[in-house]
């Protein structure tokens, strides 16, 4: 995946202050939010944002190869829970955060390093108080084929009352 000229770092408070989630992440599609570390580790990149809807792009490598010569499972996991919990981040309001409850992925068809590109969609299904549920798919660009898909639970946190 080509790099661009955009920051590459974790994000600090004064980066997203007073931005709603999906404010946030459209901010990373556009370059003004610098994009996680994680991101260029695993080859993917965030390509469309909406409330309750988020898209992924990945280009699956030989760096991610398992013994049997397929792309590891836990990489195809990674993408989907991007996906899946950006999903849910983009429905939060200012100061909210969000963390991974629970994960499930099932696999249909192999991913291999020839597949130019995968794409990555996850919608969200449910936000409340405390808890967000996202669903996803993972599909190879090229083919249109189903690869894999999930399901994600994520607990969400409030910023503490001022009083």
């Amino acid at each position: 995946m080509s790099q661009t000229a955009q920051e590459i770092r974790p994000l600090r408070p004064q980066d997203v202050a007073g931005l709603r989630g999906v404010e946030i992440l459209r901010g990373m599609v556009a370059g003004h939010i610098p994009r996680p570390p994680f991101s260029v580790t695993t080859r993917t990149l965030i390509t469309e944002v909406e409330e309750g809807r988020v898209v992924f792009e990945g280009d699956p490598q030989a760096d991610f190869v398992n013994p049997m010569g397929m792309v590891h499972g836990g990489w195809v996991a990674a993408i989907l829970d991007s996906a899946m919990a950006c999903a849910i981040h983009s429905c939060l309001d200012v100061g909210q955060s969000y963390t991974t409850l629970e994960l499930k992925v099932n696999y249909v068809r192999a991913v291999t390093p020839e597949m130019r590109r995968v794409r990555c969609e996850g919608r969200m299904l449910h936000v409340g108080g405390r808890v967000g549920t996202a669903e996803g798919k993972l599909i190879d660009m090229d083919t249109g084929k189903l690869l894999a898909h999930g399901t994600e639970t994520c607990m969400i946190f409030s910023p503490p009352a001022k009083g």
